[in-house]
């Protein structure tokens, strides 16, 4: 998840000098912030950082943008070295990205990200190594045009694997080793690697990726996985592959949520089902909409509808209600993360709302804030009650 999005530039609305003297000057020490939200008279002292604040828990993470990398964008740089202590490649290790001929490689951005997080003491998530999107075409036909048979696509996955995870053992501690592989309800996506390989694709890509770095935590990443169908299929896979040997250590739960869906006493049921098989769990891409949905639409990048006013009732600002709504919503989902030893990582997925994909997705053009920091990189109302729920 997600696609990448140029179009989101468009929403960042920054004063970027003072931003980077405010960001280096909270980057430098051990200081503190006051607390509290819009409105709120109270003040406490809080620790300046929220990876700090849960650093008995969890990694608190963020998806690092391609914009971000390739403009070193000092700004954005130093929040994330302040406030964070994993990082993910939002787009940069993506086929489509890194090698985007389907052969020859582009090693910059993600080389840009793995080395600031060594230069940071930061823990390194690899996105994606086997997903059905942002694939170049021709990986899966050979030189004629012609349909790939199953050893040469398997020998070309393998060889991808090796070559990436190759790189940075021992740099990116973590591997989404498959992305997005089964359907709403329907078992098996029908994607490529399924159609010409089979079933097992993704079980060869794990043992291939445990023999390229056996140090790395190896993870399945999906989106819905609370819905009960498409969790109950997930677990029949991975009951099988424990009693094969299958090398795979936690599952990535997508967090695409909004103010009113999923169910979170269903969403708390997947986390629970996970971490009784012995699974790690990691909240991979945690972001929560505010804007109207047509419908749930997780995370499924081909789903598209037309923008119209009425789906963008907030171009120029989030209301205060709708603020302590958003920040309800992250402190529900953090008391029920807090409740399970499992979960060892929350990823953000995106820094701040004006990078985020949610802008474009699933409606084109609309102005979303579904994250911790405004457009300004100012720590929103949300944060700070995921703070103070860290302090109790």
């Amino acid at each position: 998840m997600s696609a990448q999005r140029p179009g989101n530039a468009v929403h960042v609305r920054i004063d970027r000098r003072s931003l980077l003297l405010k960001a280096t000057a909270a980057a430098v020490g051990a200081m503190t912030i006051s607390c509290g939200g819009t409105g709120d008279s109270a003040r406490a002292a809080t620790p300046a950082r929220l990876a700090a604040a849960f650093r008995d828990r969890f990694l608190i993470g963020v998806a690092v943008s391609n914009q971000t990398l390739e403009r070193q964008v000092e700004t954005d740089l130093a929040l994330i070295r302040h406030e964070f202590s994993s990082v993910t490649a939002e787009n940069a290790m993506k086929w489509g990205v890194i090698r985007p001929d389907g052969v020859n490689w582009r090693w910059e951005l993600a080389d840009r990200l793995v080395d600031f997080a060594a230069a940071n003491g930061m823990h390194v998530l690899g996105h994606t190594l086997v997903w059905h999107s942002q694939v170049p075409r021709q990986v899966f036909s050979g030189a004629d045009g012609g349909a790939l048979t199953r050893e040469a696509l398997l020998a070309r996955m393998e060889e991808h694997i090796d070559t990436l995870v190759g790189r940075y053992r021992g740099r990116v501690h973590t591997w989404d080793v498959v992305n997005e592989a089964i359907d709403e309800d329907k078992g098996w996506r029908r994607s490529p690697w399924f159609n010409i390989i089979g079933e097992d694709f993704m079980e060869q890509a794990f043992r291939r990726a445990r023999r390229a770095d056996p140090a790395a935590k190896l993870l399945y990443n999906g989106y819905n996985m609370h819905h009960p169908g498409k969790r109950e299929f997930l677990l029949k896979v991975l009951r099988a592959w424990r009693d094969r040997g299958v090398p795979i250590d936690g599952v990535g739960l997508q967090g695409h949520l909004g103010l009113t869906y999923p169910d979170l006493e269903e969403w708390e049921r997947s986390i629970a089902a996970y971490e009784a098989l012995g699974l790690e769990v990691h909240v991979s891409e945690l972001d929560v909409d505010v804007l109207p949905s047509p419908y749930e639409t997780g995370a499924e990048i081909s789903n598209r509808f037309e923008y119209s006013r009425e789906n963008d009732p907030w171009p120029d600002g989030l209301p205060d209600e709708v603020q302590q709504r958003l920040a309800d919503r992250y402190e529900q989902i953090f008391r029920i993360l807090l409740r399970h030893k499992a979960v060892r990582r929350v990823t953000f997925w995106g820094l701040h709302d004006g990078v985020s994909w949610k802008n474009d997705f699933p409606i084109r053009g609309r102005t979303n804030y579904p994250l911790l920091f405004d457009r300004n990189l100012e720590r929103k109302p949300a944060w700070h009650r995921l703070v103070q729920l860290a302090q109790q």
